[in-house]
């Protein structure tokens, strides 16, 4: 079967978080390629490397990937709650839940109502957000800001603050139970096991990811449509040893995306690069159709094979 293509064509009318259905997702699929009977499960060659290690993480080409610090910029942008903690006055933690909007440099504005009869609201503290998505699979990213809390008594900071509160709560804020945590360092983590400090200006000076507002939407639809050329690049980019029974997307960014791929072996997870950067919708669909394509000119010996990627995780 020839791999279909992503409209490149565009529609506003749903917003990043609107609880569709995949089925009923409004980009239409083009396809001029004649119809060929679906092939069998994908069976993939594997070399030894199944896990892992220091020298994978490090590989320029292999593994590129945002910096943990714009890692961190996105969590914090396409979130709306986390938990602040603090020392109580008997010396012990205490972590209570919160809204929050960022201001242009990542800093966590946060609304608590009398947080001083639980912890001091002057001394050092922490906020910690998790992933909210509803297809990071199994995924777990979360960041823990490190710094101190205080009060916004700046009526200008405040003015320039309410816009992005209304935008993403569609209230008014409130004002008088805004408070701010002034970034010391913050601790990025991937999936309970990797785990990286970052600088207060690391943090300031990263960029959210380009695709965060409708990376979702464009899972969505791969995972309506293209199953089948997901599960294809999994035989042309990857080196393994196993059947391949199934393989999704989790997330994908602007230098490339994750996925999982299923087997009687457990559940692996590994990434594949874009040819190049991508910044937009357009070309997010432009890329994946190319590589659609490709894949599947490949597969049918139609040209040369292409470098594989030669290591995966097990996760389960």
């Amino acid at each position: 079967m020839h791999p279909s293509l992503l409209s490149l064509s565009f529609s506003n009318t749903l917003p990043f978080f609107s609880p569709i259905k995949p089925a009923k997702f409004p980009f239409s699929f083009q396809s001029y390629y004649p119809n060929r009977p679906c092939r069998p499960s994908v069976r993939f060659r594997c070399s030894a490397l199944s896990f892992v290690n220091d020298a994978c993480l490090t590989h320029p080409k292999q593994l590129q990937k945002p910096s943990p610090a714009e890692v961190c910029r996105t969590i914090m942008e396409l979130s709306t709650t986390g938990t602040i903690s603090a020392i109580a006055p008997e010396g012990s933690p205490v972590g209570i839940g919160a809204r929050f909007v960022i201001d242009t440099q990542g800093t966590p504005v946060l609304c608590l109502k009398d947080p001083g009869q639980l912890f001091n609201t002057s001394g050092p503290s922490s906020f910690h957000v998790q992933e909210q998505l509803e297809l990071s699979r199994s995924r777990m990213r979360q960041c823990t800001l490190l710094g101190n809390l205080k009060k916004i008594d700046d009526r200008l900071q405040l003015k320039n603050l309410r816009p992005r509160w209304e935008k993403k709560f569609g209230e008014e804020m409130d004002e008088d139970l805004i408070y701010v945590i002034t970034v010391d360092r913050v601790l990025q983590i991937e999936d309970f096991e990797e785990m990286v400090w970052i600088t207060s200006m690391e943090y300031i000076n990263a960029k959210p990811d380009p695709l965060r507002d409708f990376a979702v939407k464009i899972l969505y639809e791969i995972e309506a449509k293209h199953a089948e050329d997901v599960k294809r690049l999994c035989s042309v980019y990857f080196e393994a040893q196993f059947l391949v029974t199934d393989a999704k997307l989790a997330w994908l960014d602007r230098l490339g995306f994750d996925l999982y791929m299923y087997a009687e072996e457990g559940v692996f997870t590994a990434r594949i690069p874009f040819p190049r950067e991508v910044t937009d919708e357009k070309s997010v669909k432009s890329s994946f159709n190319s590589m659609f394509h490709l894949a599947w000119e490949v597969e049918k010996g139609y040209v040369p094979g292409i470098e594989k990627v030669s290591f995966l995780k097990k996760i389960r």
